[in-house]
């Protein structure tokens, strides 16, 4: 079988933009595959490379080295044959656009429309099925003005698998959502999976999206640092990460992670808190 995805010892450098600027090494030597029918979540920091590997993985931009293979093909041709559908993280609509829910998720069929044909009966099939999976049939002619922020990520969503995808790739999907609408987002993708056979590529900063949607997860910060099942991520990965990210705030600094059961070190305080009903709600370990 061939993989959905293969990420070939892909590197890519964004040229220097700007009098004083250096080029950028956003993804440095990426090798990996995601296989087909796989909830893969991509974890790591802002400015780690996830937006670039979307953008690499769409057919956006070429490897400055390696190569992408979607379904056999080049990025270009599986996103031109409809294979691969996209939610951006910024949702791009004009709410005062008189457009309705329909006319919105009947665009995600121009790629298998020819120029200047109507609707066959078929496209409107899809369009009609996409709507009832997000679960707004009922919402099928109201203008997209309208409707609320989880509304119109939906439609977004249903845009995106009206023309029939193999690969659906979502970018930050859950930013600003609570922990009730991050497990409501999975439960809709875990449907959406099963329903039209998807392999579903979710990229997020947020460990609680990634946990919500994937199967297995992949952890980038300009380099692959770990591809595996949730269950086999550890604290020290996660600190390796995210290291970044913390050293904006503390500066350059060593980090040792493990987990507190496992350390002997009398320096360091763990807090231990829960309600097992063992009495010790703080202390050391």
């Amino acid at each position: 079988m061939v993989p959905a995805v293969e990420i070939d010892h892909v590197s890519y450098t964004y040229p220097a933009s700007g009098f004083d600027a250096s080029p950028l090494l956003a993804i440095d030597d990426v090798n990996f595959t995601i296989d087909e029918h796989t909830k893969l979540g991509v974890l790591g920091p802002n400015g780690g490379g996830k937006s670039t590997l979307i953008k690499l993985i769409l057919g956006m931009i070429k490897p400055t080295s390696g190569t992408i293979r979607v379904f056999g093909r080049s990025p270009i041709e599986a996103r031109e044959q409809g294979l691969i559908g996209y939610l951006p993280q910024r949702i791009e609509a004009d709410r005062d656009w008189p457009i309705s829910v329909e006319q919105v998720v009947a665009l995600g069929r121009a790629c298998r429309i020819k120029p200047w044909k109507k609707l066959a009966v078929d496209d409107r099939q899809a369009i009609n099925r996409a709507i009832e999976l997000v679960d707004l049939a009922d919402l099928a002619h109201r203008p997209i003005g309208g409707l609320s922020g989880g509304q119109l990520q939906r439609v977004m969503i249903a845009r995106a698998i009206a023309g029939n995808p193999k690969l659906l790739v979502l970018d930050e999907p859950t930013v600003g959502v609570d922990i009730a609408g991050q497990q409501r987002f999975g439960e809709l993708i875990e449907t959406l999976h099963k329903e039209l056979d998807l392999t579903v590529v979710v990229v997020s900063h947020d460990m609680r999206a990634i946990a919500a949607v994937a199967d297995r997860i992949a952890c980038l910060s300009r380099t692959l640092h770990f591809h595996d099942t949730a269950q086999g991520l550890t604290p020290a990965v996660l600190a390796q990460v995210f290291a970044h990210d913390v050293a904006g705030v503390f500066g350059d600094i060593h980090i040792d992670a493990h987990l507190a059961d496992d350390c002997d070190d009398p320096s360091h305080i763990h807090q231990h808190q829960h309600d097992c009903g063992c009495g010790d709600q703080g202390g050391e370990s």
